[in-house]
Protein backbone atom coordinates (compact mmCIF):
# COMPACT_ATOMS: atom_id res chain seq x y z
CA UNK A 1 0.00 0.00 0.00
CA UNK A 2 2.75 2.49 0.91
CA UNK A 3 4.88 1.65 -2.26
CA UNK A 4 1.54 2.00 -4.41
CA UNK A 5 1.17 5.37 -3.10
CA UNK A 6 5.17 6.61 -3.43
CA UNK A 7 4.44 5.31 -6.60
CA UNK A 8 1.23 7.95 -7.17
CA UNK A 9 3.54 10.84 -5.80
CA UNK A 10 6.38 10.27 -8.36
CA UNK A 11 4.00 9.78 -11.10
CA UNK A 12 2.00 13.22 -10.17
CA UNK A 13 5.53 15.04 -9.63
CA UNK A 14 6.49 14.03 -13.32
CA UNK A 15 3.05 14.95 -14.65
CA UNK A 16 3.59 18.39 -12.47
CA UNK A 17 6.85 19.70 -13.96
CA UNK A 18 5.98 21.53 -17.07
CA UNK A 19 8.39 21.63 -19.83
CA UNK A 20 8.31 24.92 -22.86
CA UNK A 21 6.89 21.58 -25.19
CA UNK A 22 3.96 21.01 -23.20
CA UNK A 23 2.88 24.50 -22.45
CA UNK A 24 0.73 26.98 -24.80
CA UNK A 25 3.06 29.73 -26.95
CA UNK A 26 1.98 32.63 -25.22
CA UNK A 27 2.70 31.06 -21.51
CA UNK A 28 6.65 30.07 -22.95
CA UNK A 29 7.03 33.10 -24.08
CA UNK A 30 6.59 34.13 -20.80
CA UNK A 31 8.35 31.56 -19.40
CA UNK A 32 11.25 32.31 -21.53
CA UNK A 33 11.46 35.73 -20.36
CA UNK A 34 11.17 34.87 -16.95
CA UNK A 35 13.97 32.62 -17.80
CA UNK A 36 16.00 35.86 -19.44
CA UNK A 37 15.44 38.23 -16.30
CA UNK A 38 16.87 35.40 -13.95
CA UNK A 39 20.27 35.10 -16.25
CA UNK A 40 21.90 38.24 -14.79
CA UNK A 41 21.15 36.70 -11.27
CA UNK A 42 23.09 33.13 -12.70
CA UNK A 43 25.88 33.93 -10.09
CA UNK A 44 23.96 34.48 -7.01
CA UNK A 45 21.67 31.64 -7.47
CA UNK A 46 24.74 29.11 -7.95
CA UNK A 47 26.49 30.92 -5.00
CA UNK A 48 23.47 30.06 -3.13
CA UNK A 49 22.82 26.49 -4.14
CA UNK A 50 26.43 26.01 -3.36
CA UNK A 51 26.13 27.44 0.17
CA UNK A 52 23.14 25.39 0.70
CA UNK A 53 24.80 22.14 -0.42
CA UNK A 54 21.55 21.13 -2.34
CA UNK A 55 21.41 19.53 -6.18
CA UNK A 56 19.73 23.24 -7.09
CA UNK A 57 16.85 25.35 -6.19
CA UNK A 58 13.42 27.21 -7.11
CA UNK A 59 14.38 31.32 -8.13
CA UNK A 60 12.01 33.50 -9.32
CA UNK A 61 11.72 37.52 -9.20
CA UNK A 62 9.16 38.83 -6.40
CA UNK A 63 6.46 40.43 -7.89
CA UNK A 64 6.09 43.54 -5.39
CA UNK A 65 10.15 44.73 -5.89
CA UNK A 66 11.43 42.14 -7.93
CA UNK A 67 14.12 40.95 -5.39
CA UNK A 68 15.58 37.43 -6.33
CA UNK A 69 14.01 34.61 -4.22
CA UNK A 70 16.05 30.99 -4.18
CA UNK A 71 14.91 28.34 -2.36
CA UNK A 72 17.24 25.88 -2.65
CA UNK A 73 16.69 22.10 -2.61
CA UNK A 74 17.66 18.65 -4.24
CA UNK A 75 13.55 18.48 -6.40
CA UNK A 76 11.50 21.10 -7.62
CA UNK A 77 8.93 19.46 -4.99
CA UNK A 78 11.51 19.46 -2.00
CA UNK A 79 12.50 23.23 -2.34
CA UNK A 80 8.58 23.90 -2.20
CA UNK A 81 8.16 21.85 0.98
CA UNK A 82 11.30 23.17 2.51
CA UNK A 83 10.39 26.85 2.12
CA UNK A 84 6.86 26.54 3.70
CA UNK A 85 9.06 24.77 6.61
CA UNK A 86 11.61 26.99 6.80
CA UNK A 87 12.34 29.86 9.64
CA UNK A 88 13.85 32.49 7.52
CA UNK A 89 10.22 33.52 5.71
CA UNK A 90 9.60 31.23 3.46
CA UNK A 91 6.15 31.54 3.80
CA UNK A 92 6.62 35.38 2.78
CA UNK A 93 8.61 34.17 -0.55
CA UNK A 94 6.06 31.22 -1.55
CA UNK A 95 3.01 33.69 -1.72
CA UNK A 96 4.90 36.16 -3.84
CA UNK A 97 5.71 33.60 -6.04
CA UNK A 98 4.89 33.14 -9.92
CA UNK A 99 2.56 30.97 -11.22
CA UNK A 100 5.44 29.12 -13.28
CA UNK A 101 8.79 28.79 -11.09
CA UNK A 102 12.23 27.61 -12.83
CA UNK A 103 13.99 24.80 -11.07
CA UNK A 104 17.90 25.46 -11.74
CA UNK A 105 20.67 22.62 -11.05
CA UNK A 106 23.63 23.04 -9.73
CA UNK A 107 26.36 24.30 -12.30
CA UNK A 108 27.70 20.57 -12.29
CA UNK A 109 24.80 18.85 -13.07
CA UNK A 110 24.31 18.96 -16.96
CA UNK A 111 20.58 19.63 -16.68
CA UNK A 112 18.75 22.57 -18.14
CA UNK A 113 16.62 24.87 -16.31
CA UNK A 114 12.89 22.89 -15.60
CA UNK A 115 9.87 25.25 -15.60
CA UNK A 116 7.42 24.04 -12.73
CA UNK A 117 4.19 25.58 -11.98
CA UNK A 118 3.15 26.88 -8.26
CA UNK A 119 -0.19 25.03 -8.30
CA UNK A 120 1.56 21.44 -9.09
CA UNK A 121 3.68 21.82 -6.55
CA UNK A 122 0.94 22.45 -4.14
CA UNK A 123 -0.64 19.75 -5.24
CA UNK A 124 2.27 17.86 -4.79
CA UNK A 125 2.96 18.72 -1.19
CA UNK A 126 -1.19 17.99 -0.51
CA UNK A 127 -0.44 14.76 -1.62
CA UNK A 128 3.31 13.93 0.29
CA UNK A 129 1.00 15.40 3.41
CA UNK A 130 -1.53 12.90 2.75
CA UNK A 131 0.71 10.16 1.89
CA UNK A 132 2.93 10.74 5.32
CA UNK A 133 -0.66 10.77 7.29
CA UNK A 134 -1.51 7.93 5.57
CA UNK A 135 1.85 6.69 6.57
CA UNK A 136 1.23 7.36 10.11
CA UNK A 137 -2.31 5.85 10.09
CA UNK A 138 -0.70 2.98 8.81
CA UNK A 139 2.22 2.92 11.18
CA UNK A 140 -0.39 3.04 13.60
CA UNK A 141 -2.62 0.90 12.45
CA UNK A 142 0.33 -1.68 12.40
CA UNK A 143 1.54 -1.21 15.57
CA UNK A 144 -2.36 -1.55 16.70
CA UNK A 145 -2.07 -5.42 14.47
CA UNK A 146 1.19 -6.01 16.53
CA UNK A 147 -0.21 -5.17 20.15
CA UNK A 148 -3.22 -7.32 19.35
CA UNK A 149 -1.18 -10.14 18.22
CA UNK A 150 0.99 -10.14 20.92
CA UNK A 151 -1.95 -9.94 23.36
CA UNK A 152 -4.01 -12.42 21.23
CA UNK A 153 -0.95 -14.46 21.83
CA UNK A 154 -0.76 -13.97 25.67
CA UNK A 155 -4.34 -14.83 25.80
CA UNK A 156 -3.98 -18.15 24.20
CA UNK A 157 -1.09 -18.79 25.91
CA UNK A 158 -2.81 -18.50 29.14
CA UNK A 159 -5.68 -20.56 27.82
CA UNK A 160 -2.91 -23.07 26.55
CA UNK A 161 -1.86 -23.06 30.92
CA UNK A 162 -5.18 -23.19 32.23
CA UNK A 163 -6.19 -25.83 30.05
CA UNK A 164 -2.97 -28.39 30.43
CA UNK A 165 -3.73 -27.62 34.14
CA UNK A 166 -7.69 -28.48 33.82
CA UNK A 167 -6.32 -31.98 31.90
CA UNK A 168 -3.65 -32.49 34.54
CA UNK A 169 -6.19 -32.36 37.41
CA UNK A 170 -8.76 -34.00 35.62
CA UNK A 171 -6.26 -36.84 34.82
CA UNK A 172 -5.64 -36.83 38.39
CA UNK A 173 -8.99 -37.34 39.35
CA UNK A 174 -9.68 -39.97 37.03
CA UNK A 175 -6.32 -42.15 38.45
CA UNK A 176 -7.77 -41.06 41.89
CA UNK A 177 -11.12 -42.26 40.82
CA UNK A 178 -9.55 -45.51 38.84
CA UNK A 179 -7.73 -46.50 41.93
CA UNK A 180 -10.78 -46.10 44.17
CA UNK A 181 -12.23 -48.49 42.08
CA UNK A 182 -9.72 -51.09 42.20
CA UNK A 183 -9.79 -50.80 46.25
CA UNK A 184 -13.36 -51.32 46.03
CA UNK A 185 -13.38 -54.05 44.08
CA UNK A 186 -10.78 -55.54 45.71
CA UNK A 187 -12.40 -55.30 48.45
CA UNK A 188 -15.93 -56.74 46.99
CA UNK A 189 -13.42 -59.72 46.22
CA UNK A 190 -12.57 -60.31 49.74
CA UNK A 191 -15.79 -59.88 51.05
CA UNK A 192 -16.97 -62.38 48.77
CA UNK A 193 -13.73 -64.53 49.75
CA UNK A 194 -14.77 -63.93 53.51
CA UNK A 195 -18.56 -64.85 53.25
CA UNK A 196 -17.70 -67.74 51.32
CA UNK A 197 -15.09 -68.95 53.83
CA UNK A 198 -17.69 -68.34 56.38
CA UNK A 199 -19.96 -70.33 54.94
CA UNK A 200 -17.72 -73.09 54.94
CA UNK A 201 -16.71 -72.20 58.30
CA UNK A 202 -20.31 -72.81 59.52
CA UNK A 203 -20.93 -75.79 57.41
CA UNK A 204 -17.84 -77.42 59.31
CA UNK A 205 -19.43 -76.31 62.59
CA UNK A 206 -22.85 -77.90 61.68
CA UNK A 207 -21.04 -80.65 60.43
CA UNK A 208 -18.37 -81.06 63.80
CA UNK A 209 -22.12 -80.44 65.51
CA UNK A 210 -23.79 -83.33 64.10
CA UNK A 211 -20.70 -85.61 64.82
CA UNK A 212 -20.55 -84.15 68.34
CA UNK A 213 -24.15 -85.34 68.69
CA UNK A 214 -23.30 -88.86 67.21
CA UNK A 215 -20.86 -89.36 69.10
CA UNK A 216 -22.38 -88.50 72.69
CA UNK A 217 -25.22 -90.54 71.55
CA UNK A 218 -22.74 -93.44 70.75
CA UNK A 219 -20.88 -92.56 74.04
CA UNK A 220 -23.95 -92.40 75.99
CA UNK A 221 -25.16 -95.83 74.63
CA UNK A 222 -21.50 -97.25 75.27
CA UNK A 223 -21.89 -96.19 78.82
CA UNK A 224 -25.25 -97.75 78.72
CA UNK A 225 -24.10 -101.26 77.58
CA UNK A 226 -20.96 -100.93 80.00
CA UNK A 227 -23.52 -100.74 82.73
CA UNK A 228 -25.69 -103.19 82.48
CA UNK A 229 -22.39 -104.76 81.55
CA UNK A 230 -21.33 -104.35 84.49
CA UNK A 231 -24.61 -104.87 86.77
CA UNK A 232 -24.53 -108.47 85.21
CA UNK A 233 -20.99 -109.19 86.38
CA UNK A 234 -21.86 -107.76 90.13
CA UNK A 235 -24.76 -109.87 89.87
CA UNK A 236 -23.05 -113.05 89.01
CA UNK A 237 -20.36 -112.33 91.59
CA UNK A 238 -23.13 -111.88 94.01
CA UNK A 239 -24.53 -114.95 92.99
CA UNK A 240 -21.20 -116.76 93.49
CA UNK A 241 -20.44 -115.64 96.94
CA UNK A 242 -23.78 -116.65 98.10
CA UNK A 243 -22.55 -119.78 96.65
CA UNK A 244 -19.29 -119.63 98.26
CA UNK A 245 -20.86 -119.00 101.75
CA UNK A 246 -23.42 -121.43 101.17
CA UNK A 247 -20.38 -124.38 100.70
CA UNK A 248 -18.64 -123.00 103.64
CA UNK A 249 -21.20 -123.39 105.69
CA UNK A 250 -22.10 -126.73 104.78
CA UNK A 251 -18.51 -127.96 105.60
CA UNK A 252 -18.82 -126.68 109.15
Amino acid sequence: MRQLLIVLSAVVVVTGCASHSLVPPGQAVAIRHREQALVPHSAAIQDAIRQSGKGGALVFLDERDGHLVVLPGDSPAEAWSRSSTSSAGGSTDRASALAVLTFVHRADVPKAPEAVTARSLDEQERLRATLASLDGELRKLSDSVAATRRETQTALATVREETRKALDALAEDLATAKKFMLQVAQLGYLNQEMNAENASAIRKAATASQDASASSAKLADTMRQLSEHLASQLKDVATRLDAIQNRISNVK
